[in-house]
């Protein structure tokens, strides 16, 4: 499963203070995107809050991480809002609160730190059944980790794949995308997501001046997907990256299997995950079909020096993860990593509680 984010990753994200609207540039690409989308309603937001009831939902945990001997503990909760404005447009958020509790050394005792984020918070107005408008701070469309994996109670790993941060733009960026259906019968479904995002350095809402896309083929009678994903950044210097990714679940068997390839201008890699449900073994519910053994492969290549995110010298690391699916939506994640480097190896022990939650607001009519 994946866990809360590296807290250095949370410090490019929000502090705890409030937002700062009165930034041009959040003005701009936040509230103008809002407000017409909430003109183009066509359902009055009266009549659309007795028929339309905004949901919470998202998932808490407790995650432990020993890393080269060092064992830190993470409580987090990720909560998730989704606000209908009638039958067109949902305004959607999620949330990241997370006290990183670490040994400091040198026989210290324990420190930590807290953190609060905001991973998105955009408006979307879905114009036609092919044609979905998107204005706000919303998640990079690259790849699949950023937008499909990385809550914490869909991840088999606690930890990002390495290469999670190229094509991503610091995983959220701030502007307008464009997404949809655009083909489908009974062999073929074509997806696409295209957008353009402006520079902001507000401390609370970071993005970069960049664009991209996805484009991606999910074949149903093989249940096969393929995609592939260009990003480029157009302040400073400009550079592009791409990726294809891979997904395959057989229908017959609970087997899933993923993975993805992304170059940038200083690096480059690909991971592997299959997972495996033992539900053939009495059930999904039964004691040993509620278990879970999943694997993962990743390498990354650096090129040039590049402060991208990924490992500053060539890595591998391979990870063995044990995960059990209890009743009411709870799950426990265990996993060992072995890291590979020139600079040295090291083994990665976590493990880790998940409750999924999920209520109203209020009491709908």
């Amino acid at each position: 499963m994946t866990p809360p984010m590296p807290p250095s990753r949370y410090r490019k994200r929000m502090s705890i203070r409030l937002l700062n609207l009165g930034s041009s540039a959040l003005f701009r690409v936040f509230t103008v995107p809002l407000l017409a989308l909430g003109i183009l309603s066509s359902v009055p937001r009266a009549a659309a809050q007795a028929e339309l009831v905004p949901l919470i939902s998202g998932g808490g945990g407790f995650f432990t991480s020993t890393n080269g001997g060092n064992t830190s503990y993470i409580p987090t909760i990720v909560p998730v809002l989704a606000a209908p404005l009638g039958p067109n447009v949902l305004i959607e958020s999620r949330a990241n609160l997370l006290e990183d509790f670490f040994p400091p050394g040198g026989g210290k005792p324990y420190d930590h730190t807290h953190f609060v984020g905001v991973s998105y918070v955009q408006a979307d107005y879905f114009a036609t059944s092919h044609l979905t408008l998107v204005g706000g701070y919303f998640l990079t469309p690259f790849g699949t980790y950023n937008e499909r994996l990385s809550p914490i109670w869909i991840s088999n790993f606690q930890d990002a794949p390495l290469i999670s941060s190229l094509g991503a733009m610091g995983s959220s960026v701030l502007g307008g995308q464009v997404r949809g259906n655009a083909y489908t019968n009974s062999h073929v479904s074509l997806d696409y997501s295209a957008y353009y995002s402006a520079h902001s350095s507000n401390e609370q809402i970071v993005s970069q001046h960049a664009t991209g896309g996805k484009f991606e083929a999910y074949f149903p009678r093989q249940q096969l997907e393929v995609g592939y994903s260009f990003g480029r950044v157009l302040q400073g210097t400009h550079s592009n990256f791409n990726g294809v990714h891979v997904w395959w679940t057989p229908e017959k068997i609970p087997l899933k299997i993923r993975s993805q390839y992304s170059h940038g201008a200083h690096s480059q890699g690909y991971w592997i995950e299959a997972d495996y449900r033992l539900s053939k073994f009495g059930g999904a519910e039964s004691p040993l079909g509620r278990l879970e053994p999943v694997f993962r492969m990743q390498q990354t290549f650096r090129n040039s020096a590049g402060s991208d995110g990924v490992p500053a010298a060539d890595t591998q690391r391979a990870d063995f993860g044990l995960d059990y699916h209890l009743p009411h939506e709870l799950r426990i994640n265990t996993s060992y990593a072995r890291q590979f480097t020139p600079g040295g190896n090291k083994n990665v022990w976590e493990t880790g509680i998940v409750y999924r939650f999920l209520f109203p607001t209020w009491k709908g009519k």
